[in-house]
């Protein structure tokens, strides 16, 4: 097998089908050799044994082998899996098999490539916990029963037999801690949308910057930093901004927040105190930072949005005074807000009007120009939020706030008291990142996992799911599909959302992002997982619209 075959665990770049990877080796052992008849084709590791492995179909035998492994402990976080050259070796088959068998462990963060130190396992799934009763809290769902094993899923139900996916699928969408809630179901393939590829995470960068930041770090960084963000980052997200965002700031604009949630948490404080108590969000539009606000004290008013983005005249009739919106990349829909609604909107921030840009995805763009942010155009009536929770990952925890000058007193102040501030030298780590260009090099490198990954999923919606119409696939970390025909209009998008979570998969119903009616649909995500499971997971959801049976 040619040198073009192989690809090593942490830079593949495309997926082998079964097939492909192993007809060269059918009638071969490794590296072309005639399989000696009557061999044990197996290996002492993991006591693999070829045999068991169904025809055309041994590297996802071997991956799921791996996979099991991991799960029970038998191949625990350090262990070393051997050399592909070596297993393929002993089981007889080729490289390729092996090769892509790693591969699909690493897309899924599992193992990763050492260099001279091989693969090793670096993360296994967490165990469901053992069933207990629910705690009585105002955030506590009732959840699925768990399945025997992490890894096989949920079984599907005899349908018209009530399941726990379909009491949770209808609980209010407005009750507090619902995504939070689903985030925390054990499941087989989770589509959620809202997380980057976090197998990416570039974790021999960051030490690389850690123990640099460690090394040249005085006493003082050690202690309580200021609650508006260490210097160093706020010079660093400053020269970001500019090189990606099209915005010109100064360092002292930028306070350090602890992500868009903390941000929105300390907007709602600002707003309420300067007679504030009504925001105008989109609709469709994201339901956990809407809880945001809303639990903040503000009434949340609904803007329709279309294909233009939100709609400016219906902003002007609500009569709210300040606006939550995603302009560069909306979610869900990922519609751009034109260029004559963002003319009417500057028009309606200058007479008064406060807008708070949620900039939460707008670097991860793939067939179509960057859009500046609102923030370059009207800096004294937009609020700008962004984070790293989509470029590296949400356990990080840091984010950026600006707002308009007036309100940098209040903010800073309000941020002391929530906090104290963030931890300093997470803060210097990141900023090292971003002044290094490590950062700019890292979105690249997920830019083209994450494409990759889009048509993979655009592929499995237009193969299962019939009648199914897509929007947002240019830029953005997720997919929204409606039904306006075919039998996904015919059933409540959370009947489809709970019969695909009965089958192991995780997706959220269009209509919890809604505060008006609305086509039924699901927001898909696709960033975080790999390929097999992507594709895996639409045929899933085919499989449970297929089955759902139509309102009387």
């Amino acid at each position: 097998m040619g040198r073009s075959r192989e690809s090593s665990v942490e830079g593949s770049r495309t997926a082998v089908p079964d097939a492909a990877v192993e007809s060269a080796g059918a009638a071969s052992g490794a590296g072309g050799r005639p399989a000696r008849s009557g061999a044990t084709l197996g290996s002492d590791f993991l006591q693999l044994d070829i045999a068991d492995a169904p025809p055309g179909g041994r590297t996802a035998w071997l991956a799921d082998r791996l996979r099991s492994a991991i799960a029970d402990g038998r191949l625990p976080v350090g262990a070393r899996l051997p050399a592909s050259r070596v297993l393929a070796e002993e089981l007889r088959v080729t490289r390729g098999v092996v090769t892509e068998a790693y591969r699909r462990l690493s897309e899924s963060g599992q193992i990763a490539g050492r260099g001279r130190g091989g693969t090793v396992v670096v993360a296994a799934p967490a165990r469901p916990a053992p069933p207990a009763t629910p705690p009585m809290a105002p955030t506590a769902f009732d959840r699925p029963s768990s399945p025997s094993s992490s890894t096989s899923g949920h079984r599907a139900s005899r349908p018209g037999t009530p399941t726990a996916p379909d009491a949770f699928f209808t609980a209010s969408p407005h009750r507090d801690g619902l995504v939070d809630a689903l985030r925390g179901l054990p499941c087989r393939i989770d589509l959620s949308p809202g997380v980057p590829d976090l197998a990416a995470f570039p974790r021999t960068a960051w030490l690389r910057a850690e123990r640099a930041v460690l090394a040249a770090a005085t006493p003082a960084d050690f202690g309580y930093g200021s609650p508006q963000g260490a210097p160093a980052l706020r010079r660093a997200v400053v020269g970001w901004l500019a090189r990606n965002r099209g915005i010109r700031a100064d360092p002292d604009d930028v306070v350090v927040v602890a992500g868009v949630a903390q941000a929105l948490g300390l907007l709602a404080q600002l707003l309420r105190a300067d007679g504030v108590d009504r925001v105008a969000v989109e609709d469709p539009g994201s339901l956990g930072a809407r809880q945001q606000l809303e639990y903040g004290g503000h009434t949340t008013v609904p803007v329709p949005v279309d294909a233009g983005g939100l709609d400016v005249d219906a902003l002007r009739a609500s009569g709210a005074r300040a606006v939550l919106m995603t302009p560069a990349h909306q979610f869900p829909t990922g519609v751009v807000l034109d260029g004559e609604r963002r003319r009417e909107l500057l028009r309606w921030a200058a007479g008064g009007g406060v807008v708070i840009e949620d900039d939460y995805d707008a670097e991860h763009r793939y067939d179509r120009p960057p859009v500046p942010a609102l923030r370059s155009l009207l800096p004294d009536a937009v609020c700008y939020a962004g984070s790293v929770s989509k470029l590296l990952a949400p356990a990080l925890r840091v984010g950026w706030l600006l707002v308009p000058p007036h309100l940098r007193d209040a903010l800073v102040t309000a941020k002391r008291y929530a906090d104290l501030g963030n931890g300093v030298l997470t803060q210097l780590v990141l900023a090292r990142l971003m002044d290094s260009g490590e950062l700019e090099r890292h979105l690249r490198h997920v830019r083209r996992r994450h494409r990759r990954r889009r048509d993979v999923m655009l592929r499995a919606v237009e193969a299962h799911l019939p009648g199914a119409r897509v929007h947002g696939a240019a830029a953005g970390l997720h997919l929204m599909v409606t039904f306006a025909d075919g039998p996904g209009s015919r059933v409540p998008d959370t009947a489809l959302a709970a019969a695909a979570l009965a089958r192991g998969v995780k997706a959220h119903p269009l209509s919890w992002h809604r505060l008006t009616p609305g086509p039924p649909g699901l927001v898909l995500g696709y960033a975080a997982g790999a390929a097999h499971d992507i594709e895996e997971g639409i045929a899933l959801i085919g499989e449970a619209l297929r089955n759902l049976p139509a309102p009387a």
